[in-house]
């Protein structure tokens, strides 16, 4: 198993945090923690280890406006 630390951009309520986390959650083998504050996002993987590119992708794509950064 590998795990990923990445800060989240553009989160500002538990209603975001939910988005975020039910995003990634939606990816085969990515298990998620996502927090307000700090605000990020902890990755384990337990297959495949996605790039955060492809991690950003789907946030954007089922959660909307946040950002994933180093």
């Amino acid at each position: 198993m590998s795990k990923v630390v990445y800060k989240v951009k553009g989160m500002a309520c538990n209603h975001c945090v939910m988005h975020v986390q039910k995003a990634l959650d939606s990816i085969p083998g990515v298990k998620a923690n996502v927090t307000l504050d700090p605000a990020e996002a902890v990755i384990e993987f337990t297959d495949k280890v996605y790039t955060m590119s492809e991690l950003q992708s789907v946030i954007t794509e089922k959660a909307g406006d946040y950002t994933l950064e180093n």
